[in-house]
């Protein structure tokens, strides 16, 4: 993006997650109605009313859409520059009132997540930034963990990857395990620093992560599929493998550990 661009971008982000924002404030967490899609994804209408202010906000002649409460058109595949974004990642914590939830958009230019913006109303928190301009978190300036080694480190888990068992194979290990609703919110706290790394053991679709990904990458951190490749972003099906993100000294370390523990067709799933 060029200097006017981006700024114009992050001012549309903001505007994007302000609106939102209120939306959500109408919706009590714990107390809402449940559906349930194709494939037993929740949804609640709360998901919905959030889609479509952000399309409202962001979106312009030009540019593509890919959301996961929109239907897909395939006309994004065109594009240069797409909006990713997930209107209520973490709808199980939402409906369950647990404060682990957020709003996730992210721009996408030539398939790299160049900008993005997280907001968690639930707790105050709001991450913004670009590749350009670096990360903010609640309007300070934020920098990811610098830390070299994985011993004592806090990495943050998918709660329902941890319910099922699938990290048990890491309770031996030297670093301490949370965890967390809403993979995005998680890439979120990776990139300003309130947590040291991340993963997941499961595929997920980019609406869940490209936020977070533009974030950390802005913050200077480090962003890699399971496989250890750049993550890439608008492909014709959105489900990617497994993700990682950590400080810029952890990548070793973490492409090390998921190596050693999972089997490579886990990692390239």
């Amino acid at each position: 993006m060029n200097r006017s661009s981006n700024s114009e971008t992050l001012q549309r982000i903001h505007a994007g997650l302000e609106a939102a924002r209120k939306v959500l404030s109408r919706f009590t967490p714990g107390a809402i109605e449940i559906e349930y899609k194709i494939g037993h994804d929740p949804v609640t209408e709360a998901d919905r009313q959030v889609d479509a202010i952000l399309r409202e906000h962001l979106l312009r002649d030009g540019e593509g859409w890919l959301s996961e409460e929109s239907v897909d058109d395939a006309s994004r595949l065109s594009k240069n520059r797409v909006w990713v974004v997930d209107p209520l990642d973490g709808t199980r914590e939402f409906v369950a009132g647990i404060p682990e939830f957020c709003v996730s958009i992210a721009m996408v230019e030539n398939g790299c997540p160049v900008a993005g913006g997280i907001c968690n109303p639930a707790t105050n928190e709001i991450f913004i930034g670009s590749l350009e301009n670096g990360v903010t978190y609640n309007g300070n300036r934020a920098q990811p963990s610098q830390k070299k080694t994985l011993d004592g480190a806090l990495v943050l888990a998918s709660r329902s990857e941890v319910k099922r068992g699938e990290w048990r194979q890491f309770t031996d290990t030297a670093f301490k395990i949370k965890p967390m609703g809403s993979v995005a919110y998680k890439l979120a706290l990776v990139s300003a620093g309130l947590a040291d790394a991340t993963f997941t053991l499961t595929p997920k679709n980019e609406w869940d992560v490209a936020a977070g990904a533009a974030l950390v990458l802005s913050a200077g951190g480090v962003v890699r599929t399971l496989d250890d490749t750049p993550l890439r972003c608008n492909n014709k099906s959105p489900l990617l493998s497994g993700l990682l993100a950590c400080g810029p000294h952890l990548q070793g370390a973490l492409v090390a550990l998921v190596n050693n523990h999972l089997p490579e067709s886990a990692r390239r799933s």
